[in-house]
């Protein structure tokens, strides 16, 4: 997310969450959620990788 890059960061956290289980899943996920609330609930990016991490989760 350094240097404005935060869509680079939610696609990469997503990517891990599908490519990973167990405990570095959760991390992955975790880390995630956190940056979520960073940029905040009203940012269409987050709206979007929200999206993207339910799809990777089921």
């Amino acid at each position: 997310m350094v240097g404005g890059h935060v869509e680079d960061a939610f696609v990469r956290l997503v990517d891990l969450v599908r490519a990973t289980n167990g405990e570095d899943r959760d991390r992955a996920r975790t880390h995630l959620l956190g940056l979520f609330d960073v940029v905040g609930p009203h940012d269409p990016r987050v709206g979007k990788a929200r999206s993207a991490l339910m799809s990777a989760l089921f």
